[in-house]
Formats: structure tokens, sequence, C-alpha cells
């Protein structure tokens, strides 16, 4: 499927991106070449083949979910970049 200048300013557009004039030709060509390979994929039969999320077997490894005693307050304040004494200290949001 090749797209036209017209179709490539207009995704550009809706994606908020501007483009130049040799952009849109560079864009034009390799969006239509990534198209050209979604219909040869959407040509491929697969009918009767199982839906897969990965080709290989993989398991989680987790811990095991038990509780324990939190950080003390001293132990995280360790690593703040900035505190103002017991609290972190952190630059204003709002004026």
């Amino acid at each position: 499927m090749a797209l036209s200048t017209e179709d490539v300013r207009h995704i550009a557009t809706l994606a908020r991106i501007d483009l130049a004039d040799d952009e849109v030709e560079r864009m034009r060509e390799q969006l239509s070449g990534i198209l050209e390979h979604f219909e040869t994929l959407a040509a491929i039969d697969t009918e009767g083949v199982a839906p897969t999320a990965q080709t290989f077997d993989l398991t989680n490894v987790e811990r095991e979910d038990a509780s324990r005693e939190p950080a003390g307050r001293d132990d995280v304040l360790r690593n703040a970049p900035r505190k103002d004494g017991p609290y972190f200290r952190v630059r204003a949001v709002l004026d």
C-alpha cells in the first residue's frame, strides 16, 4: 500500500510532528514499506494455529510473599538526595 504525501502530512499532523518536505518523502517511502510488510503478514494463513505470546516456556521467578518489618526512617532518609530534618525535601511544584 503506497501512501501519498497528503497521507503522510495528515499522519504527521495527528502525531503533532512538523516535517520538512524532504522528510515527508522519506517518511512516505518508509511508511509505505512498513504497510507492505503488514499486508504480507495479513496474507499468511494462520487457520488452526494456536495464539502464542512467546515461543518458549518462561516462568516468573518470584520471591515468597512474606511480611517483614518496614525500613526505618533513618534508613530511608539516608538515600534521599535532599532532606529537611525527618522529612524528604522536594522542589516546589506550585508557586
